[in-house]
């Protein structure tokens, strides 16, 4: 049996350590000159792999996509994830926040083991192949360095591609109008987990673009996130941000701009803030006596001027104007993609016979935390599941 694997990200390697787990001979095939690479930068943070909250809780935050990824994900839940690095020698620990790490703190370590994994087991990987779709007789077509373009015809092929954020790293959605002259529908792409897009002074945006604020929250739309974001020249950006950055693209959207809340002080009552901001100044600028009995740093204080409310009175509840949301370009995630309907329960086109998909690929976003990589993980060998489902008969 022979299994083509187009993308070597995530979803593409746990499907083709699934296969060549039960003897299938698996080609992982991806257009970049090496594989992972939105993996590794994603390891320049520590690498979340997955988080410690209770199961039905994780699964919640896929939202309209959990009953469609739940199987998958309860197939291949977080302490599996976590079982399966402490066997490629990769020990992991979960933090204050309860967000899941490698010990090591970056991706290449884990990928480095992961793929001489692979190479055991005689997976062939092979770069610089960017996939152009089916020639006549239904062969899968790559273009690559070589002047003639390689066929495959496997058995079965997964599609791994990812979706269309941080194209340079390879996953630009570039597939898209493929499946789509196949008939495959799809949803459009936009940003997931991405900055906010809020029209600063001149004055803040020179000064304090590159920021970070600490221990701030953020609220929209009913919700609140407490954590950190940073100042940027175009906006706000970080996890506080990003944990309500669907909502607010969707509003935006709707609405044309919308309007989030910032507490600049979460740890402290409004009545402790309020007795703070009264005491008696005794000559002090507003900004010295803010940052002597509320230890607010200068960049705080230039955004208390960014609200229309005084500055003393919008600590607890800054209102920001938000024109929009960062482009798919530095959005860490996607939305968008193969609409789920498009799949039967074991990740097969209802149309492409012998073809499956997984990871980003497909119509489904989540915050970070961890569950953007577990459902990578866990789709990816849950389509592989499928694909020797088809295989054997």
């Amino acid at each position: 049996m022979k299994a083509a694997i187009i993308g070597a990200g995530p979803a593409g390697l746990a499907a083709a350590e699934v296969l060549s787990e039960a003897g299938v001979a698996v080609t992982v095939l991806d257009r970049m000159p090496s594989p992972a690479r939105k993996l590794l930068m994603a390891g320049r943070g520590g690498l979340n792999l997955t988080h410690t909250e209770p199961l039905d809780l994780f699964l919640s935050r896929y939202g309209a996509a959990r009953a469609r990824l739940e199987p998958a994900v309860r197939a291949f839940p977080p302490e599996a994830i976590r079982t399966w690095c402490g066997g490629l020698g990769q020990e992991t620990f979960a933090g204050s926040s309860g967000r899941v790490f490698p010990r090591a703190m970056k991706a290449a370590p884990l990928l480095r083991a992961w793929l001489a994994r692979l190479g055991e087991r005689k997976v062939t990987l092979l770069s610089r192949h960017a996939w152009a779709g089916w020639d006549a007789a239904g062969g899968l077509l790559f273009n690559r360095p070589d002047p003639e373009p390689l066929v495959l015809r496997p058995d079965a092929t997964l599609l791994a591609l990812g979706g269309a954020s941080w194209p340079r790293l390879g996953s630009d959605g570039g597939w898209a109008p493929l499946l789509a002259a196949r008939g495959v529908a799809l949803a459009p792409f936009a940003p997931a987990n991405s900055g906010i897009l809020i029209p600063w002074s001149a004055h803040l945006r020179d000064r304090f673009a590159g920021t970070p604020l600490k221990r701030i929250a953020l609220s929209f739309g009913g919700r609140t996130v407490r954590g950190e974001a940073v100042i940027t020249a175009a906006g706000l950006e970080g996890g506080a941000v990003y944990a309500l950055s669907a909502a607010i693209r969707d509003a935006v959207a709707a609405e044309g701009e919308a309007v989030v809340t910032l507490d600049l002080r979460p740890d402290m009552t409004a009545d402790e803030v309020a007795r703070r901001v009264a005491a008696p100044r005794r000559g002090q600028s507003l900004s010295n006596h803010l940052r002597r009995h509320l230890a607010l740093p200068p960049a705080v204080i230039g955004l208390l001027r960014e609200g229309e409310a005084p500055p003393e009175t919008a600590i607890k509840g800054l209102k920001l104007r938000v024109t929009g949301v960062a482009g798919l370009e530095r959005a860490i995630s996607s939305a968008g993609g193969i609409r789920l309907e498009e799949l039967d329960e074991h990740y097969a086109f209802r149309r492409l016979p012998g073809v499956f998909a997984a990871g980003e690929m497909l119509d489904w976003e989540a915050p970070t935390g961890g569950h953007l990589l577990t459902a990578c993980f866990a789709t990816g060998r849950a389509a592989a599941r499928g694909m020797l489902r088809a295989m054997v008969g």
